[in-house]
C-alpha cells in the first residue's frame, strides 16, 4: 500500500506551515507580548539534542532593551571596526555559489540595488542591527566548550523555533550578521564567561505588504541533493 501525505491531515498542516516561511525583513510595528515568546519557546524546547543536553541559551529583547542593543551594534557597524564576518567560506563550491549569487540578484533587485552599488548594499546590512524593525529580538548563545555537534543541536532549536513562531501568524528572520560584534553583545547582555553568539533573530508581525517578504527563493529538488540506495520500487 503507498501512503501518501496527503492522506494525513496533521501533514498538510505542517507541510503548508513549512512551506510558506520565509525571512522576513520588514515587519509590522504591532508589539509581540511575552507571552507569546514564551509559548513559542516552550514548544521548542522539545527540539532534539545529544544526549538530552539542551545546549541553548536565549536572550529575549524588546521595548528599550532591544533599542539600547540595536544602537550599540549600529554604531559599530557605522565605524566598521571589527574584522569582517566571514560566515561561509571564500570561495564557496560552485553549485552553493550559484544559489548564493541568485538570492543576492533577486533579494537587492526587489530592493531596487544593484550589485555594483555597495553603499546602499551596506545600508541594507544595517537592518539587520535593528532586527530589520520587529518588536522581538532574540540572541542566541553557547558555551564555547561544547563541540560542533551541539551546533547541530542548536540548529534544530532555531528552526523549531521558527516552525512555532509561523504556526500563530508570527514570522522571523535568523541572522548570523550578530557573531560580527561578539564582543558588544556579550558585554550588553552578561553573557557567562567565554559563551558565544550563535546568530541572532528578528520575531514580529510581517509586513505583507512588502515585496521582499513575498520572495519565493528557488529550492533544490530531492533528487538534486539526494541519493536513495536499496529501496524497492
Amino acid at each position: 500500500m503507498t501512503i501518501t501525505r496527503d492522506s494525513h491531515p496533521t501533514a498538510t498542516i505542517v507541510d503548508g506551515i513549512i512551506r510558506a516561511r520565509r525571512a522576513v525583513r520588514y515587519f509590522r510595528p504591532d508589539p509581540v507580548p511575552q507571552r507569546m515568546v514564551e509559548d513559542i519557546l516552550d514548544v521548542a524546547r522539545f527540539a532534539p539534542s545529544n544526549s538530552n543536553i539542551q545546549p541553548w541559551h536565549v536572550y529575549a529583547l524588546a521595548g528599550q532593551e532591544k533599542a539600547a542593543l540595536s544602537e550599540a551594534l549600529s554604531q559599530a557597524h557605522r565605524e566598521d571596526r571589527h574584522p569582517p564576518l566571514r560566515h561561509i567560506p571564500d570561495p564557496l563550491p560552485e553549485a552553493m555559489r550559484v544559489r548564493q549569487e541568485a538570492f543576492g540578484s533577486v533579494y537587492y533587485g526587489a530592493l531596487g540595488i544593484p550589485k555594483q552599488d555597495l553603499q546602499q548594499r551596506t545600508k541594507v546590512t544595517a537592518r539587520n542591527f535593528d532586527f530589520f524593525g520587529a518588536p522581538v529580538g532574540l540572541i542566541f548563545a553557547i558555551d564555547p566548550s561544547l563541540t560542533k555537534f551541539s551546533w547541530l543541536d542548536y540548529g534544530l532549536f532555531i528552526q523549531t523555533i521558527m516552525i512555532a513562531a509561523s504556526a500563530i501568524g508570527l514570522a522571523t528572520c535568523p541572522q548570523v550578521s550578530f557573531v560580527r560584534y561578539q564582543d558588544i553583545i556579550s558585554r550588553h547582555l552578561d553573557f557567562p564567561d567565554g559563551f558565544q553568539v550563535v546568530c541572532g533573530m528578528s520575531l514580529g508581525f510581517p509586513d505583507d505588504e512588502s515585496t521582499v517578504n513575498r520572495l519565493d527563493m528557488a529550492r533544490e529538488p530531492v533528487d538534486g541533493f539526494t541519493r536513495f540506495l536499496g529501496f524497492g520500487d
